[in-house]
């Protein structure tokens, strides 16, 4: 019969989130067992914007082998290739597990750089706050392998859960960041593997409270300007006050989706204990039909 032998679809549900503007494809992966692979695959075919749902990146929520932990973070790019840590995506990911009967409001999960720990509000209006881990391998004196003349003079690298350098600029919204942001990317100069790229203007050095500076980043692995980035957001708010840009411990970071807001302590002259936070708002819930083999 040939009703019998028609494959059936298999219903995935999944959420939209949004942190500040950078977007993401959500799904519960304790149900679905989905392999990194499939993870991968997924990724790819419905983050595409015009073809599909459309995302910076797909978030999944697994089962923590880490006791200590509530879940496990799994991180895909736009284009399918896994993603190392995602700010905003911690938040969103954390607001969603909360969502899901984990206990608020605070969570702890484990992410393939570490053990992050996030503070979920109840009312959804709230921000989400990241407890970030502490910045490495900071260099103040970056060299490009082969320069150019529209880079920037100042390059910074920084490693805040991914890599970024860290350019600044008179006028963000005059740079052209995509033409820059992808020669910067693929230097292998400042970062073996290339790096995400942040264009900073401070608009408040924080003289009287709290700092304010304009970020445009350039993502790799999305190969484009995002609306923002979380880990991009910490980096840029650091290399500020590590230059002495700005003199305030705490830094609303405005990107073109949002404003992100980076926090730490620094009475021992290196910021310690970073915390990033923002809105983390729920878009939609959706379901997708995956047929056999996506």
């Amino acid at each position: 019969d040939m009703k019998q032998s028609m494959p059936r679809p298999l219903v995935v549900e999944f959420t939209k989130m949004s942190g500040a503007g950078n977007d993401f494809i959500v799904l519960d992966n304790r149900f679905f067992r989905f392999k990194s692979d499939e993870l991968g695959q997924f990724a790819r075919k419905y983050c595409s914007r015009r073809s599909a749902v459309g995302a910076d990146g797909l978030l999944a929520l697994e089962e923590s082998g880490d006791s200590e932990c509530d879940f496990r973070m799994v991180y895909f790019n736009a284009d399918g290739s896994r993603g190392s840590m995602c700010g905003n995506g911690g938040r969103c990911l954390a607001r969603f597990a909360v969502l899901a009967g984990f206990g608020g409001p605070d969570v702890r999960f484990e992410a393939d750089t570490g053990i992050y720990r996030a503070f979920v509000p109840e009312s959804l209006d709230d921000p989400v706050r990241l407890f970030m881990p502490p910045f490495r391998s900071y260099n103040s004196d970056c060299r490009l392998e082969s320069p150019h003349p529209d880079a920037p003079d100042t390059l910074d690298y920084i490693w805040t859960g991914t890599d970024h350098i860290v350019a600044m600029v008179d006028d963000t919204s005059a740079f052209p960041v995509r033409k820059i942001g992808r020669l910067l990317r693929q230097d292998t100069g400042i970062s073996k593997d290339g790096a995400n790229v942040d264009f900073v203007q401070i608009l408040d050095k924080g003289e009287n409270g709290k700092a304010t500076i304009r970020v445009r980043t350039y993502e790799r692995g999305v190969e484009d300007e995002t609306d923002a980035c979380g880990t991009g957001a910490v980096a840029s708010a650091l290399v500020s006050f590590l230059r002495g840009d700005v003199v305030s411990s705490t830094t609303d970071v405005v990107m073109r989706g949002g404003t992100l807001t980076v926090a730490f302590d620094a009475t021992a002259g290196e910021p310690r204990n970073i915390v990033l936070e923002g809105a983390a708002d729920v878009i939609y819930r959706g379901t997708l039909e995956l047929w056999p083999l996506l």
